[in-house]
């Protein structure tokens, strides 16, 4: 699963003096992997645009010289030269959506699944500005409605498949490393050992672990793995960065005195190296953590997270209900036979309502074909457990292809779930559980799912439930939406723990 430790960063003034700078050879060898992750931003771009000419090119010649010419609403004949600027427009508009979307950001081009999530997210808004634009500026001649699908569609191949290759090349063991900055962990909590092992787990993260050093207060309860190199004692800080060739300093211990960590700033900025802090004081919903100002007053909370933008909300839902319609359309034959056999097996409704809780904790009805036998919850609320005696014979298999729950595509119309989200609980477990699992009340930032992010991750009915919600929160805190479609895919693929 993927995953992150977000870390609020205090950037240093960077002052120094230039006979300091070149006697340090730590810095040589930090301005080298600067440098070199600017070459490659900078080879990247040039790339990128060079290929959207070409697609833009082909586009041209799939439209107005191949058979594909006489189809489509434009019939006149065109002449390369009209299209030119059409194309330099085009190319432009690209490069400017590109560094829109962040495509170029240094501490992510070892990943190529932000990049393709970038292109992606920039080649859809290209098609729709590029419209726009030809539309309000009455370009002539006007554009082909075909020649900007064709230009859509190759520009995405091509760029993803150009991103594929050069990704490959950069995450060569050599080029790998000019790219990833080594850091310095200072103090050993929860959160930097999860941070740890996020960074050792892929090639494609743009940090290595340099060592850990140890806090003037020590360890405490949760010293550091025999796996992790304890570089030395606090009070040895400067040596240390200059020794291991340090880029980031991350503080992870906040028991430092303020005194203490207003002097490894400094050190920090006389070092030329970047200083950082994991809040641990925050335990949830980091990535939307900014600093804001009240009255003039810095203060620092979670603000807006990805589905607070009204355009993400209104993104989500259109699929939503496209889904929804097409959901309720093909899986209508699904209901009808599976709704047979429950009859058959155990006369009784073949639909069975419960009250769950969802967005902003409003209760709503949610709606399944039957898999269990009437009167099942008569000696209380629980979750399946493989083997339920309870279970209907088509009920197990319902529940293991998740067909019990297409009647919820009415939920998701009615605007009470989205297909993609956290699966909403019953009022009477959320009493209990928002008590004993810390930020569960959280996952009710957003609309439940059908399907989410825990359930194509195994965690599904007597799982393990704070591994669940961090699932739930992960999600809420990243969503996009090519994420939700591989969710849906996911969902067809992945059935562990389905029962």
């Amino acid at each position: 699963m993927k995953d992150a430790v977000p870390i609020l960063s205090v950037p240093p003034v960077r002052a120094v003096h230039a006979s300091e700078v070149r006697t340090r050879t730590g810095l040589g060898r930090r301005a080298d992997r600067r440098n070199f992750a600017a070459r490659m931003e900078v080879f990247s771009f040039i790339g990128d645009l060079a290929v959207t000419a070409w697609m833009l090119l082909l586009a041209y010649w799939c439209r107005f010289v191949s058979p594909l010419k006489t189809y489509g609403f434009f019939t006149e004949s065109v002449v390369f030269n009209d299209y030119l600027g059409h194309l330099f427009i085009g190319v432009a508009l690209m490069g400017v959506l590109l560094v829109n979307f962040r495509t170029y950001n240094p501490q992510h081009l070892l990943s190529l699944s932000y990049v393709s999530n970038s292109i992606s997210k920039a080649s859809l808004a290209w098609v729709v500005c590029f419209m726009g634009v030809s539309f309000v500026m009455k370009f002539e001649p006007s554009i082909s409605r075909f020649y900007c699908a064709l230009g859509f569609g190759l520009s995405l191949i091509g760029l993803l498949t150009w991103r594929v290759l050069l990704n490959r090349l950069v995450r060569r063991e050599q080029s790998a490393r000019r790219l990833r900055e080594r850091v310095l962990l200072v103090g050993w909590t929860e959160e930097s050992q999860r941070l740890v092992e996020l960074m050792t787990r892929s090639t494609r993260n743009p940090f290595e672990v340099a060592g850990v050093v140890t806090p003037p207060s020590g360890f405490g309860k949760l010293p550091p793995g025999e796996d992790i190199h304890i570089a030395g004692e606090y009070g040895d800080l400067r040596r240390i960065i200059n020794r291991e060739d340090i880029d980031v300093v991350l503080v992870s211990d906040l028991n430092l005195t303020r005194d203490e960590l207003t002097g490894l700033s400094i050190l920090c900025e006389k070092e030329l190296v970047d200083f950082k802090i994991v809040p641990n004081c925050f335990q949830i919903l980091l990535s939307g953590l900014s600093l804001e100002s009240i009255s003039g007053v810095p203060v620092l909370g979670v603000s807006r997270l990805p589905l607070h933008s009204s355009f993400n909300q209104y993104l989500k839902r259109t699929v939503d209900v496209c889904g929804a319609l097409i959901g309720l359309l093909m899986s209508a034959p699904v209901i009808a036979c599976f709704g047979l056999l429950v009859w058959f097996e155990d006369r009784g409704p073949l639909f069975y309502a419960q009250t769950r809780i969802g967005r902003d904790g409003r209760a709503f009805r949610i709606w399944k074909i039957r898999s269990m036998k009437c009167n099942s919850e008569a000696h209380g609320v629980g979750w399946t457990v493989k083997g339920d005696k309870r279970l209907l014979k088509c009920g197990g298999v319902m529940r293991k292809w998740s067909i019990d729950e297409v009647p919820q595509f009415w939920n998701v119309l009615l605007g009470e779930m989205s297909l993609v989200g956290p699966r909403p609980e019953r009022p009477e477990l959320i009493h209990n559980l928002k008590e004993e699992i810390p930020h569960y009340q959280a996952r009710h930032d957003v609309k439940p799912g059908i399907t989410g992010w825990a359930q194509v991750n195994g965690f599904r009915g007597d799982t393990d439930l704070k591994e669940r919600i961090k699932c739930d929160l992960f999600y809420i805190e990243n969503w996009h939406l090519l994420w939700d479609f591989q969710i849906m895919f996911l969902t067809f693929v992945k059935r562990d723990n389905a029962c």
